[in-house]
């Protein structure tokens, strides 16, 4: 049985080649069934995202061309189609891509950990579709232990790199708590549902969403436990903003000068922290100039996200190394299973040239033969029985296989050397 991991993903297609070949969860289920009731296959498991559609499988190595035809079938595309855009990766190699995988090192982004999340899921449908044996099933936790070692022996994820993310980390800076101030978000696009929700899992519990449409904006607080409220109704809740983000598609800003200054005298000179992340800018850019104001727009963000990028790829490099080396290690996990089986095979075999022996003997006793007589007859039966099979295949084999096996029977049977 051969171990593979096949797929395609933002390294190599397209948006509209990715999304023409992905799976939805209830999708994958059925489409999983459909799979490993073909020939050959032993185990498969299915990881759809917005970035890569892979098949894990465990299956006869003439058997690696059904995945390609079963997922042409399943989309309505012949395997060709398919060629161009799909990558494989076998046994070794395909452990080491799982590993990278969950631990974020080949995503779109270094360090995302969506992808443990969406990997978890995977690993979900698999299981609950019993498509997945004992070799994806141990695949997969080894994969999400190694991922949780990843992130817990390297920075990998400890630099924001996405723009939601930094606007939180930055407003972390100026805020000795972040959990005691109100949040005030103009938009509902997007960034600002990211933001809105990062600042949630940071404790915040005062947060106000002000958009032009009052439906997207009361979508969005209901999410987060938050206020809605009217862009219009903007300058009178100004003055409660300890945080300030801003991410619209208005021509012009939203937040002038003047309304700040008035909330600033409303708030007695309390500072006030605002991100705007518009282009064109949302936040009057005079508003810099104000005491008690830190304004950051989004190119001081990308300045951070390119610093922590770096930061990460140094990380990524410690990563690599782990993975290499868990991969290793279930890799020596695979290959004893292969040897156990054999093992088991020898004993069995052995156990069964026993038994046939011992059947002999019993019937010799309740025939009434010498005791002795059989107890010698069998020991020597079962000693030719034994050292038949390994002493034939010695006698027939061409000189160079004969020297390999001549070689491995004496450490086998643990024999003296000549």
């Amino acid at each position: 049985m051969a171990l593979i991991a096949l797929g395609l993903s933002h390294h190599n297609a397209p948006v509209e080649v990715r999304s023409q070949l992905a799976f939805t969860d209830t999708e994958a289920a059925d489409a999983l069934v459909r799979l490993r009731a073909r020939g050959g296959i032993e185990e498969a498991a299915l990881l759809s995202t917005c970035n890569r559609t892979e098949v894990l499988g465990v299956l006869e190595p003439s058997a690696e061309h059904l995945i390609a035809e079963w997922w042409a079938a399943e989309r309505g595309m012949k395997p060709e189609q398919l060629s161009s855009y799909l990558r494989v990766h076998r046994d070794l190699g395909a452990v080491r891509h799982s590993l990278r995988v969950a631990s974020g090192l080949d995503s779109l982004v270094i360090g995302e950990p969506q992808i443990l999340g969406q990997m978890k899921q995977a690993y979900a449908v698999a299981e609950a579709s019993r498509t997945a044996g004992p070799i994806l099933l141990r695949l997969f936790q080894h994969a999400f232990s190694v991922a949780k070692l990843v992130r817990s022996q390297t920075e990998i994820g400890a630099h924001p790199v996405s723009v939601a993310y930094a606007a939180v980390q930055m407003a972390k800076r100026i805020f000795t708590d972040l959990r005691e101030q109100t949040a005030v978000l103009i938009g509902a696009g997007e960034t600002i549902q990211l933001i809105a929700r990062h600042l949630r899992s940071q404790g915040v519990t005062r947060i106000i969403v002000a958009n032009r449409t009052i439906a997207k904006a009361e979508h969005l607080a209901r999410e987060v436990h938050g206020y809605a409220i009217a862009l219009a109704d903007l300058p009178e809740r100004l003055s409660d903003a300890d945080l300030l983000v801003a991410s619209t598609a208005s021509r012009e800003p939203v937040v002038g000068v003047d309304a700040i200054r008035h909330a600033l005298v409303r708030r007695r000179h309390k500072p006030m922290c605002m991100i705007d992340l518009a282009v064109p800018r949302d936040i009057d850019t005079r508003a810099s100039g104000l005491d008690d104001v830190f304004l950051y727009t989004v190119d001081d963000l990308r300045q951070i996200i390119a610093q922590n990028m770096g930061l990460r790829q140094q990380a990524a490099e410690q990563a690599e190394a782990l993975v290499a080396d868990r991969a290793d290690a279930f890799n020596q996990w695979l290959e004893s299973r292969e040897v156990a089986g054999t093992i088991r095979a020898l004993r069995g075999r052995a156990a069964e040239q026993r038994d046939e022996v011992l059947t002999l003997a019993r019937r010799k006793l309740a025939a009434g033969d010498d005791p002795d007589e059989v107890l010698h007859h069998a020991l020597r039966a079962l000693t030719n029985r034994l050292a038949h099979a390994p002493s034939r295949s010695l006698r027939h084999a061409d000189p160079v296989e004969q020297a390999l096996l001549k070689s491995a029977a004496r450490k086998l049977f643990d024999l003296p050397e000549d």
